[in-house]
């Protein structure tokens, strides 16, 4: 997999140097270039792992930004109304997440969207201890992290 990706960067270099405009535009469009290249051309199994997973990491990167865009929205629009709408709370979030690699992702995106807080796993790392800003419904906050944040990470690392 780390072949394909120093290959497609390479191919992107060669399209910027060819075409000589060192424009942003012309480095995405020579990645996707030569990514459709280099899948057109990829014959075995092994290889195509590639072209699966990095659609899903950009997928996951906009997601990512547009939970933080509306945690960030939503904690700003408490913050500045003189009524409070949070309700705080500490969750218990069931894993399916089971190496360290995973768990530890999990944790720290959860950390960095606003109004929530990675606590604690617990000693045999099936929950993660979740503090949020906004529990209006447990069963659903649990839903959104699981079908959000986790899936996504277990179908890039899976």
């Amino acid at each position: 997999m780390r072949t394909q990706f120093l290959l497609n960067i390479l191919l992107t270099i060669v399209w910027v140097f060819l075409t000589g405009s060192l424009v942003f535009i012309n480095f995405i469009f020579g990645y996707v270039l030569s990514f459709l290249v280099l899948w057109l051309i990829s014959r075995n199994e092994k290889s195509r792992k590639y072209f699966r997973i990095l659609p899903r990491i950009i997928a996951f990167v906009f997601f990512f930004l547009y939970e933080l865009i509306k945690a960030n929205i939503q904690v700003a629009a408490d913050v500045v109304t003189p009524k409070f709408y949070m309700k705080p709370g500490i969750v218990m979030l069931p894993l399916d997440a089971k190496s360290n690699l995973e768990i530890t992702l999990l944790a720290n995106l959860i950390s960095l969207t606003p109004g929530t807080l990675s606590l604690d796993v617990s000693k045999d790392r099936k929950v993660l201890y979740v503090h949020a800003m906004y529990i209006h419904d447990k069963e659903e906050f649990i839903k959104d992290i699981k079908n959000g944040f986790e899936r996504r990470i277990l179908n890039i690392l899976r």
